[in-house]
């Protein structure tokens, strides 16, 4: 089976086929793009069924489940780096708003110093 790779659309799809063990075949969607005609998703879909059949496909590089699950785990915890961040830079700001220049007397606003002094 042959699929193109759109993103996070095919990712439940092929963590299915997966499970069942149905060898899938994601497809780099800039091969397809190249190809001329029209493209609506029933001719993409016959178009990509065509190549396949043929061995005109070239797969990309999926990794194993584990590497998957460890990957998304990682960009997970990224984000909420990125979360901690954004919100930590809204209290400097609102606290500059007010005309608190706290940084000038602690480096770290969520550190033990500055909780410190906030709790006064």
């Amino acid at each position: 089976m042959a699929m193109e790779n759109t993103g996070s659309f095919r990712k439940p799809i092929f963590n299915l086929l997966e499970l069942e063990k149905i060898q899938a075949l994601v497809v780099n969607a800039k091969h397809m793009k190249n190809v001329p005609g029209r493209k609506t998703d029933v001719k993409n879909t016959e178009l990509i069924v065509g190549l396949f059949r043929h061995g005109l496909l070239q797969g990309s590089y999926t990794p194993d489940r584990d590497q998957r699950e460890l990957r998304e785990i990682i960009c997970y915890c990224r984000s909420l780096i990125e979360e901690r961040t954004r919100e930590i830079n809204r209290i400097q700001n609102v606290l500059e708003g007010a005309n608190i220049k706290f940084f000038s007397i602690a480096s770290d606003m969520l550190g033990k110093s500055a909780r410190a002094i906030m709790k006064r």
